[in-house]
């Protein structure tokens, strides 16, 4: 049973001896990097109202790391800077007209100049899912501010473009219920399948959306339960609606394999774990993938075919490894036995809790697993 259901959300931090204060600390050290010290910042104001997070490896402004921005800053109680990122996404990435209108664009310039005019779909899910939470934390303001008619417009466009005149494809395929990578695409992300958020979809957005997401979380489940390899417990980057690899050659290169994208689906199925504990078969996978990477991180160095053959493919984010490898820990439950399961996924935890936020040039994506893994495994990235 989920917190969801209790309201406790479990703190793996203190569980393996970490105090609360150390804890806090941690926290408060990471979120004054993260978001203010001059150097290693991720977030930047802009004007008297609005801030975005810059993607430092390609100097831009993405909707994963908008939407990710905001989930952080409802969690952390930070409603000026949500507000901010929020104001900046609506102002310069969200679109008005034409064939994806009622989505965001997924990459502009830090001056707000659009870089593309398609979107990326887990953009417009976290942008949702962190608009409810603002909404019930904080209550619903005027315009764009209104945070709970905002959510419930996204998650609308996502299913309804295309219907009764209205421009567009739907980002979910609504005849399997599968998010896909792009409004169109005939194949998915792993890690874009978040049950957890449709859960709660189900009882927040429109009535007449409500059916479709309760069925959504039902099916990505399933679907996470076959797209982990049996073995391994690895998934692809791209996934076909079966569960199997993505092993076309995209136009931008081949995504076949675990890499960059894929680490997110072991902390969503962590996450789902504290959240509502409904296990379809997929909470098994982090704990085969702890196993099969063993007791020497330098495994994690390469990329792998998800059957376990490694690539001569380096890892691109080592600390973003790190921290969803320990955020799936959540999936593992307790025991003091140093032979348990548990045991093997406190290493991960451990190792986690040494390694410092990222630095350079690369820390954007790290950072931004980093923080989410901070907050849920001391029990803080919670349901409002």
């Amino acid at each position: 049973m989920g917190a969801y259901k209790t309201g406790e959300y479990r703190n793996l931090l203190k569980e393996i001896v970490i105090s609360d204060a150390e804890i806090e600390e941690r926290l408060q050290t990471a979120v004054q990097t993260f978001f203010y010290d001059e150097n290693e910042r991720i977030y930047h104001e802009a004007g008297e109202d609005m801030g975005y997070l810059t993607d430092t490896g390609n100097n831009d402004a993405r909707t994963e790391g908008m939407s990710y921005g905001m989930m952080m800053c409802v969690q952390l109680d930070m409603k000026e800077e949500f507000d901010r990122i929020w104001k900046w996404s609506k102002t310069y990435m969200y679109m008005e007209e034409g064939e994806n209108e009622g989505y965001f664009a997924w990459s502009c310039q830090t001056d707000g100049k659009k870089n593309a005019y398609g979107p990326a779909s887990d953009g417009e899910e976290f942008f949702a899912m962190a608009l409810f939470f603002a909404s019930h934390r904080w209550g619903d303001g005027d315009g764009i501010f209104n945070y709970s008619q905002e959510a419930r417009n996204i998650l609308s466009a996502c299913l309804h473009k295309g219907q009764n005149g209205r421009p567009g494809v739907p980002m979910w395929n609504l005849e399997n219920h599968q998010i896909l990578f792009v409004p169109g695409s005939p194949f998915t992300d792993p890690s874009y399948h978040l049950p957890h958020f449709y859960e709660l979809f189900a009882e927040w957005a429109n009535e007449e959306d409500r059916e479709f997401f309760k069925e959504a979380a039902k099916v990505s489940r399933e679907y996470l339960a076959k797209a982990c390899h049996k073995d391994t417990g690895l998934n692809p980057e791209y996934g076909r609606f079966d569960g199997t690899p993505m092993d076309d050659e995209l136009p931008w290169g081949w995504f076949g394999g675990f890499f960059s994208d894929a680490y997110r689906t072991a902390a969503n199925i962590g996450l789902d774990a504290v959240w509502f504990g409904e296990d379809a078969g997929h909470y098994g996978a982090p704990l085969r993938m702890m196993n099969f990477f063993g007791t020497n991180i330098e495994a994690v160095r390469c990329a792998f075919k998800i059957d376990g053959t490694p690539m001569e493919k380096p890892v691109l984010h080592p600390v973003g490894l790190m921290a969803t490898m320990a955020q799936s820990a959540l999936t593992v439950p307790y025991s003091d036995d140093e032979n348990s399961d548990f045991a093997i996924a406190k290493r991960w935890v451990k190792w986690f809790w040494d390694q410092p936020l990222r630095k350079g040039v690369r820390r954007y994506y790290d950072n931004c697993l980093y923080m989410f893994a901070l907050l849920a495994l001391s029990g803080k990235y919670r349901i409002w």
